[in-house]
């Protein structure tokens, strides 16, 4: 795996990304979304994999107004729930009437959540869009503005690792 590039681990055939790619691809999705002609008035991340990318293309395109919605959909590797399920907080979606959102997540794998958001969003907003980094040829949904298209399971750099655990 070579720092700062998109890599492929052929060890566990995954897609791998960096911390320092990470940044140019949430640049480059924001780039996307300006050169489309979209100006979101809100951007929502879908947490928790959308959260990093979310805020990282708000910053980008200078949108202060940034929102959470919290599905749960993939148990581990491979492994889902029969269907995503929205998780408390809820997003103020009466307060979305008209808008313009950006819906945001780390990658469109079944695509069922991405689809779900996207819904739910277009019954409250004037226009919804959809960014991911990663979109797999499977999905349900072909998102809007796609960073790259993959196959592979993908190694994120904020779920590289597993959760800190206390210390003695």
């Amino acid at each position: 795996m070579t720092t700062g590039q998109r890599t492929t681990d052929a060890t566990t055939d995954r897609e791998v990304l960096d911390w320092e790619t990470f940044g140019s691809a949430a640049r480059e999705v924001a780039q996307a979304v300006v050169d489309s002609g979209f100006v979101p008035d809100v951007v929502v991340s879908i947490a928790r994999g959308g959260l990093p990318p979310g805020g990282a293309i708000a910053y980008a395109l200078g949108t202060k107004a940034v929102g959470t919605m919290n599905v749960e959909f993939y148990t581990g590797v491979g492994s889902t729930m029969p269907e995503p399920l929205l998780l408390p907080p809820l997003l103020d979606t009466d307060a979305m009437h008209g808008l313009r959102a950006l819906v945001v997540d780390d990658v469109a794998d079944s695509g069922e959540t991405l689809a779900l958001v996207r819904r739910l969003l277009s019954a409250h907003c004037g226009e919804v869009r959809t960014a991911v980094l990663y979109a797999k040829p499977r999905s349900v949904i072909d998102p809007d503005y796609v960073w790259r298209r993959t196959d592979l399971w993908i190694t994120f750099p904020w779920s590289a690792l597993p959760p800190v655990e206390a210390t003695r």
